[in-house]
This record gives structure tokens, sequence and C-alpha cells, in this order.
């Protein structure tokens, strides 16, 4: 423990590094995989703008990222990283690769909440002459806000799970600090601490969504 209270400068430092990936990683992760996501329901064939191309296309993109592992797509992507940032290590290049991992999770939970709305809904939304977009936007998305803000949750959650992995690329962070100054130490105190520092971090995560998703579906 005394070990752990001299660290205590770089523990501090490790929460912020993590919080920093998981809020960044979420919002461009978020941002994106709703696009993909409106884009999968609205091309659906036989939906508001019904293209079998595009939406196989995407389908099966969607498909082939989705389950695969994040350390193996980390590696996976580092080419595309270079280009992109200009680096495979760090805190940047972690939170580059769970956004795009993110993305393609959360396009999937946002296409399935959309398509449980009420065809009623959307027909209603056609006939006052309301375009596609317009019916994407302000229809469909506030209907299923209430299902999308838990499926966000359950995206936060996994981004902290994913993030402790950034200790294995350089990005800093709990995963990293319960690594070089934990493990490879054998000070498993380090070790508890941090995962008890990342439950904790969940448990809150989890308890906001759970609360905004109630407001959501009480409106």
């Amino acid at each position: 423990m005394h070990e752990f209270t001299t660290n205590l400068p770089v523990y501090r430092e490790a929460i912020r590094q993590t919080l920093s990936i998981v809020g960044v990683s979420l919002a461009a992760g978020g941002v994106l995989g709703l696009a993909l996501g409106l884009v999968l329901y609205a091309t659906r064939p036989g939906n508001l703008l019904g293209n079998r191309a595009v939406f196989l296309a995407v389908n099966v993109l969607v498909n082939v990222v989705r389950p695969v592992p994040f350390v193996i797509f980390i590696t996976a992507i580092q080419p595309l990283m270079l280009h992109t940032i200009g680096t495979t290590i760090g805190t940047g290049a972690v939170t580059f690769a769970l956004s795009l991992s993110a993305a393609f999770a959360i396009s999937r939970i946002v296409e399935q909440n959309l398509l449980t709305v009420d065809p009623g809904v959307v027909e209603a939304a056609r006939a006052t002459g309301a375009r596609p977009v317009g019916i994407l936007l302000t229809v469909l998305i506030p209907e299923a806000l209430g299902p999308l803000v838990l499926g966000y949750t359950f995206i936060f959650v996994a981004i902290v799970d994913m993030s402790a992995q950034a200790g294995l690329f350089g990005g800093g962070g709990l995963g990293d600090f319960a690594i070089t100054y934990g493990s490879q130490r054998y000070n498993w105190p380090v070790v508890y601490i941090t995962v008890a520092t990342i439950v904790v971090l969940v448990q809150a995560g989890q308890f906001l969504g759970n609360w905004l998703a109630r407001r959501a579906l009480r409106r």
C-alpha cells in the first residue's frame, strides 16, 4: 500500500486518461454509429429510403467488423491509424480505434431500436408530408430515445472495458497503470484498487444511463 500511495499522482492521471479516452470514444463513436444505424434503417428494402445495394454494403461491413475482438481490431487498423493520425501507439491511437469499434456496435443497436418503433407512427408522419430525413430525426429517434439511451449505456460499459486494454498499446489509463505499477511489479493491491476503480466508473455510468432512460420513457 505504501507503493500505491507513492504512485497516487500517477493513479489520478490514469483516471483522467481513462475518462478522456472513454468520453471522446463514446462521443465520436456515438455520432458515427448513429449515422450508420440511420443508414441501415432507412435503406432497408421497403423503408424510407429503401436501397438494397447500400443496405447490403453497410450491413456486411457492420457484420464483419462488429464481432472482431478489440485487440485484433486495433492491430488490423494500424495502417489506417498511421495514415489518419500518424501513430499506432498512445492515447490518441487507442481513442481512434475505440471510436471506430464503438461506432459499428452502436450502429446495430440504433438500427434494431428504430425497427421496434410502430410503423403507424412513420406512416402518420408521411401522411403529413414530412420528408424522410425529417422523419428519421424528429419522429423515429425521439420515439426510440429510451431504448437508445440504454443501448448507449451498454456501449459505455464496453468502452470502459476495452479502454483497460490501452496499456497493451501504450495508451495510458487505468489498464496501463494496473499493468505497469501492479502486475509487472507483483503489487497486487494496485491491481485490485484499479479493478475497483473501473467497477465504480461502470456502476456510475450504468446508474446515469438508467436514470436518463427512465426520464426519456416517461416523457
